[in-house]
């Protein structure tokens, strides 16, 4: 090395370190607890080193921060993974005014009320949700928003308009009157209604279109449509298989309503992914399930929601009203017998029926149908991460994965009601809600 060499080389050090900028700060999360839902085990006094939206550093006792370093202190807050509910509906939420809200609201209001109910469900601590069917393609403009920063809210993978056959439980025509529905005219494939195997071909194919992430079929009636039968089949074998078929054509994974026996059947035969409510689901429906690895959602808190809401008289139109009464009760009761009988299980509870941001009293109906806290957790966190693809990133508080973190005020598998007391919410390494403080 020559003396000009020499010379010049202390400049270049410290001409590099003035392009690199400062040393990256990061905040440091000090809790008295963590969840790992890897070991099924909740850890003692934990720290989490979060820089630009990921996690780089989880270590036991608090670490002391590195200059320029912020500490964050949740004392006795217990950290989690940040929930994912699979199945919302965040572009409306269920009142005694939904039937006549159908004609009254525009598209804009509906786009409005979804970021409210985006924000109750973040705040709540669900940092993913899979919205499972939307009015006006509203969920997909929202995910969109979220993810641009425009509005607060979860990490949203979506369905856009479910699929229904004619007179089926999201044939959006249905309870029209004549005058209506003649205006509207046959809504078809675009809108989500198909009838035979290339109608419903065409149907998975303008979800595609649409920007959808996922298929939402109504394999049986239900509960909350216009029409007489919650329980009936309402897609017959070769239209099932044309929408599995296409939906993997596509990449899509494919969620089934089902609270009818028959129709829950013919779904799990043809291939679906998951079976949402699964209300009458007997036992060789929950051996074909096992078999095939189809998962079980099972929205308690919306059959409990609808059972309350259908001893209010006139809180529902009188049609609906009978099957809120008989399906409603029913949810919890299978969900426990699918739980003993070994029936994959993941975390939804079909809010916007139920109130967007109650999302964390599915945990306490959960373990009073016999699952054990910190199972229910996980199937919460690790079971639909691996459901979505998305364990690389999301699922657990590990080094390398989002920064997507929330507490609780004490050990939830002590007190499982804790879990709807979200005091904590980070997501992608931002804060959203912080209590944890006030409670010390």
């Amino acid at each position: 090395m020559n003396i000009l060499t020499r010379s010049l080389l202390p400049l270049a050090v410290c001409l590099a370190a003035a392009l690199a900028g400062p040393a990256q700060a990061a905040d440091i999360l000090h809790a008295a607890g963590l969840v790992d839902v890897r070991t099924g085990k909740v850890l003692g006094p934990s720290s989490v080193r979060v820089e630009d939206g990921r996690i780089t550093a989880v270590e036991a006792g608090h670490r002391p921060p590195a200059e320029g370093d912020a500490v964050i202190d949740l004392g006795s807050c217990t950290l989690l993974p940040g929930l994912m509910d699979m199945h919302v509906h965040l572009t409306s939420e269920y009142s005694a005014r939904a039937e006549l809200d159908r004609y009254k609201k525009r598209e804009a209001d509906v786009a409005l009320d979804a970021t409210v109910y985006a924000e109750r469900t973040l705040l709540a601590g669900f940092t993913t949700v899979r919205d499972l069917g939307d009015s006006f393609l509203a969920s997909l403009s929202l995910r969109d928003a979220i993810n641009a920063g425009k509005v607060a809210g979860p990490r949203v993978f979506a369905a856009g308009k479910s699929i229904a056959t004619t007179g089926g439980h999201a044939d959006p025509t249905n309870g029209l009157s004549p005058v209506f529905a003649s205006a509207v005219g046959d809504p078809g494939p675009v809108k989500g209604v198909c009838n035979g195997a290339a109608e419903c071909a065409q149907a998975v194919r303008q979800r595609y279109k649409d920007g959808s992430d996922v298929i939402k079929i109504t394999a049986t009636g239900g509960v909350l449509s216009i029409a007489r039968s919650g329980q009936a089949p309402q897609f017959q074998s070769g239209e099932l298989e044309a929408i599995i078929a296409t939906a993997r054509d596509y990449g899509f994974t494919v969620a089934a309503h089902a609270h009818g026996t028959e129709g829950m059947k013919r779904a799990v035969l043809a291939g679906v992914n998951s079976i949402e409510h699964g209300t009458f689901m007997d036992d060789e429906t929950m051996r074909l399930m096992k078999e095939k690895g189809t998962l079980y959602v099972p929205t308690i808190s919306a059959g409990r929601w609808v059972f309350e809401k259908g001893q209010q008289p006139g809180f529902f139109p009188e049609v609906v009203r009978p099957k809120a009464l008989s399906i409603g009760p029913q949810i919890q009761d299978t969900f426990a017998r699918a739980y003993r009988a070994g029936v994959p299980i993941m975390f939804g509870t079909d809010c916007g029926v139920c109130e967007h941001g109650t999302n964390g009293r599915e945990f306490a109906y959960m373990v009073e149908g016999g699952m054990p806290v910190m199972e229910a957790i996980q199937s919460a966190t690790l079971v639909p991460a691996r459901f979505l693809g998305v364990t690389d990133r999301l699922g657990s508080i590990e080094v390398g994965k989002l920064a997507d973190i929330i507490a609780v005020p004490g050990d939830p598998t002590a007190d499982v009601d804790l879990l709807g007391q979200v005091a904590f919410v980070m997501k992608d390494g931002r804060t959203y809600r912080n209590d944890c403080a006030a409670l010390q």
